[in-house]
């Protein structure tokens, strides 16, 4: 049975994609803790992250942090904490919450958001992604997890 980060990936339910390479998969949650927090997923359904192959811990790592400059600079924080708990999907993924302090990325704070209010922090990381040199990694929809082909 796939995860619900693999029915997203594969388009069998909607997402807000961020991010696309072979490896991971970055995407807006629906119930963010604050505006532009993203999930950070490697594409191989692995339930915990001290499982991952280096390599791939390696990579989601790097992804997250090319993410989280660009969330420190579209939200304009002072951080982006970064939490990895993995209780919810038995699927890794990496949480990066914009934030100005500690008790700001507490998953427990965690609620759904209008659709509107997601895309709009989604694209504004993608603008920046694009912006940093990333565009290549930046999904050509919002809705799907498609790249264009260099």
């Amino acid at each position: 049975m796939n995860t619900v980060f693999e029915m997203i990936f594969n388009q069998e339910i909607p997402g807000k994609f961020i991010w696309a390479d072979d490896r991971c998969v970055a995407i807006a949650t629906i119930e963010p803790v604050a505006p532009g927090h993203t999930l950070v997923i490697p594409r191989e359904p692995i339930p915990n992250w001290t499982d991952l192959p280096p390599q791939l811990l390696d990579h989601t790592m790097r992804v997250a942090q090319i993410i989280g400059l660009a969330a420190r600079k579209a939200f304009d924080v002072p951080k982006v904490g970064l939490v990895v708990a993995g209780f919810e999907v038995p699927h890794t993924h990496v949480h990066l919450i914009p934030a100005h302090s500690e008790a700001e990325c507490s998953l427990a704070n965690a609620k759904p958001a209008p659709e509107a209010a997601i895309a709009d922090a989604a694209n504004a990381l993608r603008d920046t992604l694009r912006l940093e040199g990333y565009g290549s990694q930046v999904p050509m929809e919002l809705d799907s997890p498609a790249v264009a082909q260099s």
